[in-house]
């Protein structure tokens, strides 16, 4: 007699020991299935780890440029308002040096002396508002352009 034998046949511990051994066999197969497919995620895993990691980075290099943009940019509008205001401070400098030159052209000796010591007055209050400035540690184009 064979030793592959049906059900039919009798030899129960035979056929059983066959299914178990193809049971094995499937299972076998399924875990080497599942642990290359558990490689495969785990391995997309780390990709993916990977690339948050860059994102992460590249955030923090963009959030560090607009910081710096942002400090540059308040620099630059404080420089702006110093040179608006050094304007319009010469500007007040020179519409009295005019109405000096008319006063004087008019032969008018009162508004003259009057405009004049105005004019030393505002000369000497943005000289010291310069030194204040200066030995606050200001801006270095507030330095420069008096200097």
């Amino acid at each position: 007699m064979s030793r592959k034998m049906s059900s039919k046949h009798g030899h129960p511990e035979l056929e059983a020991a066959q299914r178990k051994c193809l049971r094995i066999k499937v299972m076998r197969r399924g875990t080497r299935r599942t642990s290359c497919m558990i490689r495969g995620i785990t391995s997309k895993m780390v990709e993916i780890r990977e690339g948050q990691k860059r994102v992460k980075e590249g955030q923090k290099e963009v959030r560090k440029k607009f910081k710096e943009i942002r400090k540059e940019s308040k620099k630059l509008k404080d420089e702006t308002d110093l040179i608006s205001r050094q304007s319009a401070a010469n500007q007040l400098r020179l519409d009295l040096m005019f109405q000096i030159v008319k006063a004087r052209a008019d032969n008018d000796s009162a508004k003259d002396a009057h405009l004049t010591q105005t004019l030393r007055e505002l000369m000497a209050k943005g000289e010291c508002e310069h030194k204040q400035a200066f030995h606050r540690g200001g801006d270095h184009q507030a330095r420069t352009m008096y200097n």
